[in-house]
């Protein structure tokens, strides 16, 4: 096995268990309950939300996914959607901590950070960047990591892909100055992580919340819980 010297982290079903089903339902309720008041008709607004998530995967580079989903989202609701902006904010701020609740916790997973650091490997946040930060850094923070335990974490302001785009990790690698025999990537989806390995990365797949959309053969990769990934990190290094 090639020596790393970064490890990239997924975020949602990784360092932070979760059933995505229902955190995204969970999510949106709370949305919906928090735009309603200001005549966002709620079945209208998530299909809405779905569709700008949708451009932003399909983004091509040109903007930055926070625009694209804004353009999308202004096309549906017009201007006065550009003006709540403020409000969507406040929104990720205070009711969307409440979906915490439906998210799990695994101590594991931030000692997994840790132990990166303590090997002297530098860690970045992978996280598909479909949310804007302020989500971004609360989903950290019930994972129990923080900015400062990442060089780089992805939000939606900061890029101009998605997964599984491998554009999405080559820009990572571009701004992180690495290559991608240097790295190994840790996540627990199968289409949108362990396609790295076509780009030369090393992976590992960590089953706890395994998604497996086509049944592929995880013997493929290495895999298992944290306790296995930290041992499978030590011998990288």
């Amino acid at each position: 096995m090639r020596k790393i010297k970064a490890v990239l982290f997924d975020l949602d079903g990784t360092l932070l268990p979760m059933d995505q089903d229902l955190f995204v339902k969970t999510y949106f309720k709370k949305l919906a309950l928090k735009m309603a008041p200001l005549g966002y008709e709620p079945e209208k607004l998530i299909q809405a939300v779905w569709g700008g998530t949708s451009a932003m995967v399909q983004n091509d580079g040109s903007a930055s996914n926070e625009d694209v989903f804004w353009n999308f989202f202004g096309g549906v609701f017009g201007e006065r959607a550009l003006e709540d902006i403020p409000v969507f904010r406040s929104f990720y701020e205070v009711e969307f901590q409440e979906a915490r609740t439906v998210c799990g916790f695994n101590p594991q997973a931030a000692r997994s950070v840790r132990l990166c650091r303590e090997l002297g490997l530098r860690t970045i946040l992978a996280t598909n960047p479909l949310f804007p930060a302020v989500a971004t850094e609360s989903r950290m923070a019930w994972a129990g990591v923080s900015p400062a335990d990442f060089e780089y974490y992805t939000t939606y302001e900061n890029s101009v892909h998605c997964k599984p785009n491998p554009d999405y990790y080559r820009d990572i690698l571009a701004h992180c100055s690495l290559t991608p025999q240097e790295c190994l990537m840790v996540g627990n989806d199968v289409d949108e992580d362990m396609g790295t390995l076509d780009l030369g990365m090393q992976v590992f797949l960590l089953t706890d919340c395994l998604i497996n959309r086509r049944e592929a053969d995880v013997s493929l990769y290495p895999n298992g819980g944290f306790p296995e990934l930290q041992e499978h990190i030590r011998r990288l290094v």
